[in-house]
């Protein structure tokens, strides 16, 4: 039986495979890298080594040994990384971090090896891992993961490794660089550290000029009005929305895209599949007088968060929605802003209370975006009565009882006070709440000049002066 035993668990033992190799004909050239600028701009040196080391080496100059990507999900890190082996001729070795970490001792360690001497083998090349923290996340000392250690000092082994003259550079991605191991980070592995986040206007622009590249556009069609509505969208879901046109276009038979094809697959990304739910008309009363307080609020809070479209029609999850796109992007908040960005993510809920003195559970994306944006401000930001000077997470420290209680109640009363004035200002401004509510009511959606009739006359009241930027805000339910 033991001999069986034994037997059994050789077969079902993985092989130690190399990693899948993509050569410079990956079809992603630098141009294809649209948004990245900065990224591109420190990194075009890479290249530059590859091509001719000797034009560093002569200066006595080394090239980093290890590269690390990190930014938010989507912004195209993997792409950068495809795009300059590419460009350097060189072969691009791709492996998961995830895909080091077995059960069986050793194999890690042992899928490294194998790929590092691959790469040495067909230098010049580049050898990208890609969800690093996968592998290198920073080790406890207790021993609860062997393994996961043993191949994270195999890898540290690998870079440490490397010759001057060798053309093998590592390129690393990860989405959570708090959580890496300092050993990963210090000067000779990764060594240089580059910041890949979401892009700008100008990068927006960009990126949806690569992605409807090919593609058949109508003349009306402004790349530059559809990067201003998509602020804070990152480059996988701007190529998501490029296509979800070209679908929505392809559905309805036209030999070419439109302007209204691009803003319905905007909705689409941002807030989900429409739906058509049917709802009883006392329902459809609550919806629309709920989404009609967000626009409301809007409104009243002046040029923060200019409304884009409000809807009674379902998508996802959300019986409604109100789209707020920013006129401007900006990267600095005030005190106020955020407050009165608390108003509206409160206001559909102060509008049920007003309106039919009662609420229902069609609030809870609200009230989660509202804890979200308080929790912030106090644990984060310094944003409260009780703490301007420090902030008040407990990552690095522990709390006492005693701050932990002011923490709670300072959030608890962002949030109170925020609901109390959106009630306040709802009840004040009560004939705009209907008009836009009866009128929502029959025809389902209102746009922004649609809107912006109904409440002429509605001064703004709001105590910042200033627009908040790069805050996008799907109000849903």
């Amino acid at each position: 039986m033991m001999v069986y035993i034994l037997w059994r668990t050789l077969q079902v033992m993985p092989r130690v495979t190399a990693a899948k190799t993509i050569t410079a004909s990956a079809n992603v050239s630098w141009d294809d890298v649209a948004g990245l600028d900065e990224a591109k701009d420190e990194l075009h040196e890479v290249i530059d080594f590859l091509r001719d080391p000797e034009r560093f080496g002569r200066l006595g100059a080394r090239v980093p040994k290890g590269i690390l990507l990190y930014g938010p999900p989507g912004t195209g890190k993997t792409l950068l990384a495809k795009a300059i082996a590419s460009e350097a001729g060189a072969k691009f070795f791709a492996q998961s971090a995830s895909a080091f970490v077995e059960m069986f001792a050793g194999l890690g360690a042992a899928r490294i090896r194998k790929l590092f001497e691959e790469a040495r083998k067909n230098a010049p090349a580049i050898v990208f891992i890609d969800e690093l923290d996968a592998v290198g996340a920073q080790r406890t000392g207790h021993g609860f993961s062997r393994e996961q250690d043993q191949t994270l000092n195999q890898l540290l082994v690998e870079l440490d490794g490397f010759e001057a003259r060798e053309q093998v550079i590592v390129m690393g991605a990860s989405n959570r660089l708090q959580d890496l191991d300092i050993a990963l980070l210090r000067p000779g592995r990764f060594d240089r550290q580059v910041l890949v986040a979401a892009p700008d206007l100008a990068g927006r622009e960009a990126i949806l000029g690569v992605h409807t590249r090919g593609k058949p556009l109508a003349e009306e069609i402004d790349l530059r009005s559809i990067a201003r509505q998509t602020a804070g969208l990152t480059g996988a879901e701007l190529e998501n929305i490029a296509n979800e046109a070209a679908i929505f276009a392809g559905r309805k038979g036209q030999k070419v895209l439109h302007q209204h094809d691009f803003e319905e697959a905007m909705e689409r990304v941002v807030a989900g599949l429409q739906q058509r739910k049917v709802m009883t008309e006392k329902e459809r009363r609550i919806v629309a007088y709920h989404e009609a307080g967000h626009a409301v609020m809007s409104h009243l809070t002046g040029d923060l968060l200019p409304v884009h479209k409000v809807t009674i029609v379902s998508r996802g999850s959300a019986l409604g929605y109100t789209l707020n796109l920013p006129s401007e992007e900006r990267y600095l908040h005030t005190t106020e802003e955020f407050e009165d960005l608390l108003k509206v993510f409160l206001a559909g809920r102060a509008a049920e209370q007003v309106v039919f003195g009662r609420i229902t559970n069609g609030a809870a994306n609200d009230l989660e975006k509202a804890t979200e944006l308080a929790r912030a401000m106090v644990f984060d930001y310094g944003m409260s009565n009780a703490a301007v000077s420090r902030t008040m997470r407990a990552d690095n420290y522990a709390l006492s009882e005693e701050t932990k209680a002011i923490r709670d109640h300072e959030q608890a009363r962002l949030t109170d006070e925020a609901f109390a004035e959106a009630l306040r200002l709802l009840v004040k401004h009560r004939p705009s709440l209907d008009r836009i509510a009866l009128a929502l009511l029959d025809k389902e959606t209102l746009d922004k000049d649609e809107l912006a009739e109904l409440l002429e006359g509605t001064e703004a009241e709001s105590r910042s002066s200033e627009t908040v930027g790069t805050v996008r805000v799907v109000a849903a339910d």
